[in-house]
């Protein structure tokens, strides 16, 4: 039977953890180890340390996708999950508003 070929040493992982909370960016950390950024970001993840990146609209806003909108549209009108499936083919823009319209009627 092979040996399992470790990626990182103990040693690494404890410099990689400590590197990435210290603010140093992944693609550092790859480099610096001749290591993907996609193992570095693994590891980190294994190791429960990593934030994903988080995205926000042009003005500041967090990304709410189209499916999220039509979930919340096919509760609020009860629609059944084939329905709620074909108003994720809208426009983004028209279900953020009626989504937004129902909040506001339920309030």
């Amino acid at each position: 039977m092979t040996a399992k070929t470790v990626n990182y040493t103990p040693e690494q992982t404890l410099q990689m953890v400590a590197d990435y909370q210290a603010g140093t960016t992944v693609e550092s950390i790859a480099q610096a180890l001749g290591k993907s950024v996609r193992s570095v970001v693994a590891k980190l993840s294994r190791e429960k340390v990593y934030v994903a990146k988080t995205y926000t609209t042009k003005t500041g806003e967090a990304v709410v996708k189209k499916d999220a909108h039509a979930d919340f549209i096919g509760e609020a009108l009860g629609l059944t999950e084939a329905d709620t499936e074909s108003l994720t083919k809208a426009n983004k823009v028209a279900l953020a508003k009626i989504a937004d319209f129902i909040k506001a009627e339920k309030a």
